[in-house]
């Protein structure tokens, strides 16, 4: 999925106002790093390389994560590379964790290793009946002796088959409800953990963990006990603006691919280009993708501003970008005709990559409800709404 005129368009070109000048150093590592990582499947491989590129650092700061850094980065990776952006996030939500909550023993140990690309991270907190509704995991801690022991299933965990370990969120006291839920450093080799994949739409490692009386040792406790629900609702939200920056990055290539094609497919005696349709839906395209873009950056700068009153510039951004990002490419697809839906095409694939988008990190629903309800708490207050 290289760039089809060999260069990689992002947002610093034209919208220069939201950035600092070291954004630009970072944007030239994202064009490299996407044309490197552009057309490699092998997830292995991209997970190492990543490490080799330096990318993982900007998940390790000093300090607050440069919020406006990861978009640029998830930009291109969305644009050239999807496969490099999934994994890419999901060191990052795994890696926050790490470096809010671990032991400063284990922290020391792991964070060079997962920086440098030499270990790489999961992220497991859905379960089969635990989805949107994080507080009903069903998995379970318990403590014997100095160590933890871990029953349950975890599903659609992204980075089965190449992490070397996995964050997962367990309730070591059931009986507290989401007040017992903690957070655990689970090694893929752990006594008692089975990894099984679970086929995608999309070739991306994904899987299931199965977890039988898996035994880890007290210092991989993240944190302390009952804080893992904010642990992992804290990550979540921290990464969650830059999952509209990789739609911005999808959905800005779909709309490439389709002024590529409408320039050169001729019907009815005349360009496609030339049909007042095809400019019409050409014009929606481009206007939704600048409208997700803006909103993205917004959200992107009042994080990494301190000045984020609520949530709710986040979640605008990531609803409407992936949900933007899928009606571009819808189009870009239709506007290919036949050879759209073909599995050589790049918009078929990006058709595919598009929509988990929409579901991780919070579903387009689940942000509508954070949306309407701050409204509505401005007018009645949250008493009213207890």
């Amino acid at each position: 999925m290289q760039p089809p005129d060999g260069r990689l368009p992002l947002s610093i070109d034209d919208l220069g106002w939201f950035f600092a000048e070291g954004h630009r150093e970072t944007a030239d590592l994202a064009r490299r790093a996407a044309a490197t990582l552009a057309g490699e499947q092998d997830a292995a491989r991209v997970a190492r390389r990543m490490g080799e590129l330096g990318l993982y650092r900007l998940l390790a700061p000093e300090g607050r994560p440069d919020v406006r850094a990861l978009c640029l980065l998830r930009e291109a990776l969305g644009y050239a590379a999807p496969l490099a952006d999934a994994i890419f996030a999901v060191q990052g939500l795994g890696l926050q964790p790490v470096l809010a909550a671990a032991q400063p023993a284990l922290r020391g140990t792991l964070l060079p290793a997962a920086v440098a690309g030499e270990r790489i991270l999961g992220f497991a907190l859905t379960e089969p009946e635990a989805g949107s509704d994080v507080a009903a995991l069903r998995t379970t801690a318990r403590r014997e002796g100095d160590d933890w022991v871990l029953s349950g299933d975890k599903a659609f965990i992204s980075n089965v088959g190449i992490a070397h370990a996995f964050v997962v969120f367990a309730n070591a006291n059931p009986s507290a409800g989401r007040k017992g839920i903690t957070a655990f450093l689970v090694p893929a080799d752990a006594p008692g953990l089975a990894a099984e994949p679970q086929p995608m739409s999309i070739a991306h490692p994904i899987g299931r963990l199965v977890m039988r009386d898996c035994r880890v040792t007290a210092p991989n406790l993240l944190g302390e006990v009952g804080q893992g629900l904010k642990l992992a609702l804290g990550t979540l939200d921290a990464f969650r603006v830059s999952v509209g920056a990789a739609a911005v990055g999808m959905a800005r290539r779909a709309l490439d691919e389709a002024l590529g094609h409408v320039a050169r497919r001729v019907q009815f005696g005349k360009l496609l280009a030339a049909q007042p349709m095809v400019q019409a839906q050409l014009a929606e395209m481009a206007t939704e993708l600048d409208a997700a873009r803006l909103l993205v950056l917004r959200a992107a700068r009042l994080r990494d501003d301190g000045t984020d009153r609520t949530p709710v510039e986040t979640a605008m951004a990531k609803r409407y970008a992936t949900e933007a990002a899928q009606r571009i490419i819808d189009r870009a697809v239709q506007l290919h005709g036949g050879t759209g839906v073909l599995s050589s095409s790049v918009v078929e694939h990006l058709y595919r990559e598009i929509r988990p988008l929409r579901i991780y990190e919070g579903t387009s629903e689940i942000q509508h409800l954070i949306i309407g309800r701050a409204l509505v708490e401005r007018l009645v207050g949250k008493e009213a709404l207890a």
